[in-house]
């Protein structure tokens, strides 16, 4: 018996240990600068030559011409994030090999095709599990080697008796990290009411989150791998309304989209509980625009949909709150 107990005892050891290795990957890569071929007709070249042996070669970019690809994009950790990716474009197009970024958040994933776009010699795929993915894993690579989807994504259904004790998606969130996997490794968590949820995974935690994944905070749940093709996706409900605003501030305007206290809402922002397109906010003085994600711990999200200014120089805000 004993001796079932330490072999037992062994293999989640071993599980979590490959699991941690995994899903903490991308903290060991590095930051190596590959070539890449770019369209003749930029200015920003690379120019391309060929060996006696006929294999092509590309003059390496500099950093100024990376600078220059991601000018435009807004957010600092945003224009860091998209830098990578670049550097794995330019790999895998001079290594002629195929490579993914882990999942990423929408204004990254934004802006990265967009300047993969821009590269020749480089295909761009973003993958999330369904046509209204938020979180994608991009794939990079030669068109001529890049040809169909990679299967760099997989999905799992947590199913439990949730009746009498709803789950948000911060409890499915917190339960699945607190099994060690870091965000980068999970794509969207797709709720399922009283059933349970359906999320998605990079496939190397499949085996790992189905063994130790038993609980999302007191209910008991039990973990199956299921096709994409079955992911039971509705589009989120959402409820528009309008407000008046002496400014586009996001303490002004995320007070009013969630119906609290200004001063809480500003409690909330110096202790990090609100987000706009998926950063942390630092400032209540942040201006917002349309289109712009306000997310708030506790409260969900809504989106800043159209605005107008008042004939009294104030401005009239469309707010689409998400349900």
């Amino acid at each position: 018996m004993a001796a079932a107990t330490s072999f037992g005892t062994a293999c989640i050891l071993r599980r979590a240990a490959q699991a941690f290795a995994i899903s903490h990957s991308h903290i060991f890569n590095t930051n190596a600068t590959f070539s890449f071929q770019r369209k003749l007709s930029s200015q920003i070249l690379s120019v391309s030559t060929s060996s006696a042996s006929g294999v092509s070669q590309a003059v390496q970019a500099s950093n100024g011409e990376v600078d220059v690809l991601v000018k435009g994009v807004g957010e600092r950790n945003v224009t860091k994030e998209v830098k990578h990716i670049l550097e794995m474009a330019r790999r895998a197009s001079l290594k002629r090999e195929t490579l993914h970024t882990d999942f990423l958040t929408p204004p990254v994933l934004k802006e990265s095709m967009l300047v993969l776009e821009k590269l020749a010699d480089v295909k761009a795929i973003s993958q999330g599990g369904y046509p209204q993915a938020e979180r994608c894993r991009i794939s990079v690579g030669h068109p001529e080697e890049l040809t169909s989807d990679p299967d760099v994504i997989s999905a799992l259904s947590i199913k439990g008796n949730f009746q009498f004790e709803p789950c948000s998606h911060g409890d499915f969130l917190g339960s699945i990290l607190g099994t060690g996997i870091v965000r980068e490794k999970l794509g969207d968590i797709i709720l399922q009411g009283e059933q349970g949820a359906q999320i998605i995974v990079v496939p190397e935690l499949v085996e790992f989150l189905m063994s130790t994944l038993v609980k999302v905070r007191n209910v008991p749940v039990t973990c199956t791998k299921i096709p994409l093709i079955s992911l039971d996706y509705e589009p989120p409900r959402t409820k528009s309304f309008k407000t008046i605003e002496a400014s586009l501030r996001v303490d002004a305007l995320a007070s009013a989209g969630f119906k609290i206290s200004r001063s809480k809402l500003v409690n909330m922002i110096s202790n990090g509980d609100v987000r706009v397109n998926w950063n942390p906010v630092t400032t209540k003085g942040t201006t917002l625009k349309s289109g712009d994600i306000i997310s708030v711990s506790g409260k969900g999200r809504l989106k800043i949909g159209e605005i107008n200014s008042t004939k009294k120089g104030k401005f009239a805000v469309e707010l689409i709150r998400y349900l």
